[in-house]
């Protein structure tokens, strides 16, 4: 039986992290589609608000995928500062 080194479990262990920090990314894409379903929603009761609808809806949703971008960032981090 092997025993694993030190810088395996490291490696191991931040791979492990990355996949979880991965996990984040599903919070922004269900605020994403969530926002955008009222935003449809909202343009479809008052049509003439559309532009200021849809104003508010990127930039609320812009400020949403930054969470899944540190993830990703995270995430990449973790895999290429790890490299054995």
């Amino acid at each position: 039986m092997e025993l694993v080194t030190g810088a395996e479990f490291i490696r191991a262990m931040a791979l492990l992290g990355a996949g979880i920090a991965m996990i984040a990314g599903i919070g922004p894409g269900i605020g994403q589609g969530f926002a955008a379903g009222k935003a449809a929603e909202a343009v479809g009761r008052q049509p003439e608000a559309s532009g200021k609808i849809t104003i508010t809806m990127l930039v609320g949703q812009a400020m949403a995928e930054t969470t899944g971008l540190y993830a990703l960032i995270i995430a990449f981090i973790l895999i290429f500062t790890t490299a054995v």
